[in-house]
C-alpha cells in the first residue's frame, strides 16, 4: 500500500502521476469538459439545468442489457433527486454497439429532441421485447406505434442515410476523442467511469462536487 511519505516523495516527480494512476484509474482518464460539451450533428438531447454544477455524459447503447439497467434501476432516482431539481445536467449520446441498436437511435431522434428521451426509455424499458427476439425489426416497428410512428415513417426514418451518419459520428468521435470502449461508459465533470452504477455509488462521486 503506497505511503504518505512516498506520496510526498513522489510529487513534482514524473513518477507521482503514473503512481496515482494506477490506484486512482479514474484520475489517468479525465477528459477536458470544453471538448466533452461539443455535440454531435444532432446536437445534446440535454436534461437539467444548463449552469447546473455537475454535467453527466453518458454513452450507451440501446442493445446493451447494463445500459438498460442502469436506466431501470438507477436514472429514475437520478432524473428525480438531481436532474429535477437542477443540480446535474444529463446527456445521453449515442453508442450503438450493433445495427439494430443504431435503428433504435435513429428512430429516437427522427423527431428532433421533442421524443427522444421517452423514446430512449421505452426502449430500455422494454428491451429484452424487441432487441432479443428472433425478429427484432419486427418488434421495434410494431413498438414504435406507440410512439405514434406508421409504416410510412418509421421506414423513412431508417432509410435517412444523414440520420445514420450523424449517429455513427457520435459513436466514433466517443471511441477516438474519449476512448469510450464499452457501455455505458459515464464522464461526470470529466471524470470516466465505465460500468452501471448505482445511485448510491453515482452519489459518492455527485454530492462532493455540488459541495454537499
Amino acid at each position: 500500500m503506497i505511503t504518505r511519505r512516498q506520496t510526498l516523495a513522489l510529487i513534482g516527480s514524473g513518477a507521482a502521476l503514473a503512481l496515482l494512476s494506477s490506484y486512482f484509474p479514474a484520475l489517468a482518464q479525465n477528459v477536458s469538459m470544453q471538448d466533452l460539451a461539443v455535440p454531435g450533428p444532432l446536437g445534446d438531447a440535454a436534461q437539467g439545468a444548463p449552469d447546473a454544477k455537475v454535467t453527466i455524459i453518458e454513452y450507451a447503447s440501446l442493445t446493451c442489457s447494463h445500459c438498460a439497467a442502469f436506466h431501470k434501476e438507477t436514472y429514475p432516482a437520478l432524473k428525480e433527486r438531481y436532474i429535477d431539481t437542477g443540480k446535474v445536467r444529463y446527456v445521453l449520446r449515442e453508442f450503438p454497439l450493433d445495427p439494430l441498436a443504431t435503428a433504435g437511435f435513429m428512430l429516437a431522434r427522427c423527431d428532433g429532441d421533442s421524443k427522444y428521451y421517452a423514446i430512449v426509455d421505452m426502449l430500455f424499458q422494454q428491451q429484452r421485447a424487441w432487441a432479443f427476439t428472433d425478429k427484432p425489426l419486427d418488434a421495434l416497428r410494431q413498438m414504435m406505434r406507440q410512439a405514434g410512428f406508421s409504416q410510412e415513417k418509421f421506414d423513412s426514418c431508417l432509410r435517412d442515410q444523414k440520420l445514420y451518419d450523424a449517429v455513427n459520428t457520435v459513436k466514433n468521435r466517443g471511441m477516438e476523442a474519449f476512448k469510450v470502449d464499452s457501455t455505458p461508459t459515464f464522464f461526470i465533470n470529466g471524470q470516466r467511469f465505465a460500468g452501471n452504477m448505482s445511485i448510491d455509488e453515482l452519489e459518492k462521486i455527485i454530492k462532493p462536487m455540488l459541495g454537499a
